[in-house]
Order: C-alpha cells, then structure tokens, then sequence
C-alpha cells in the first residue's frame, strides 16, 4: 500500500511540474497578448463592467466604473462591431513614460471595425504583484 501513495505523489508531483512549466517559460509578450486577446473580447462584447474590473488597479484609481462605461462607448460605439484583428507587435518594457515603474506590455493590433477598416488598437499592459496582467491603458487610432 506505501508503494502505491508513493507512486501516486509521485505521478501528481510530475504532473503538476508539467502543467506549471509550460507557464513559466512563457514570455511576457506572449502572456500578456494573451491578457489582452480576452480582454479585447470583453469590449467587443460590450461587456463594460467586466471589462473594467479586470483593468489594472492605478487605472481603476483613477477613472470609475461609470466613467469607463461612458468612455468606452465613446471610442467604441461609432466604430461598430470588430470585423478583424491581428497582432501588430508586442513590447516589454520596464519603464513607460507618464507611467508608475513596473513591467509594461504594450501591444498593438491592426484592427478592422465595420465602420473604420483600418485602425490600432494599443492596448497597455501592467504585471500585477499577482503576477497577472491587466490592462492599464487602450487607444483606438
């Protein structure tokens, strides 16, 4: 019975190495497109509050959830719905001006609304303590 728990931590302790390593070799570009690829979906989906609760806390400091509504409506609404979108490029960086100090990504996406087929999106991206990106800024250009 010891040989099969032992066995059993074991293949656990393998597998959870497996399901983390892949996480951690992952670079920051890559983990943040990802961040803002489902945070993009949320805006296109109209999903306002949701959206903004997973924006990055000095963002949410400083524009409220009723301002964020209003202004993403703004941006957003006379573009109509996204027909594409590509990534552009993805940037890491430690130092962003006009930004507090910590780990940026900022990443750009050629971007095709009905009503403007050709725009960028920037989409600005701060690490967390949690190690978690969030979305600390966007710009429809």
């Amino acid at each position: 019975m010891n040989k099969r728990i032992a066995a059993t931590i074991a293949i656990l302790g393998l597998l959870l190495v497996w399901a983390i390593a892949p996480r951690a070799e992952t670079k920051p570009e890559v983990a943040a497109q990802e961040a803002a690829e489902k945070w993009l979906a949320l805006v296109d989906g109209s999903k306002d509050v949701e959206s903004w609760e997973q924006m990055s806390a000095p963002f949410k400091k400083e524009v409220s959830k009723r301002k964020w509504k209003s202004t993403i409506g703004g941006i957003r609404q006379p573009l109509g719905k996204p027909v594409s979108r590509k990534l552009k490029s993805a940037e890491y960086t430690k130092e962003l001006a006009g930004a507090p100090e910590g780990e940026y990504v900022v990443a750009r996406f050629d971007t095709a609304f009905e009503h403007k087929p050709t725009t960028v999106e920037t989409v600005t991206l701060l690490l967390g303590q949690d190690l978690i990106w969030r979305v600390s800024s966007y710009t429809v250009k």
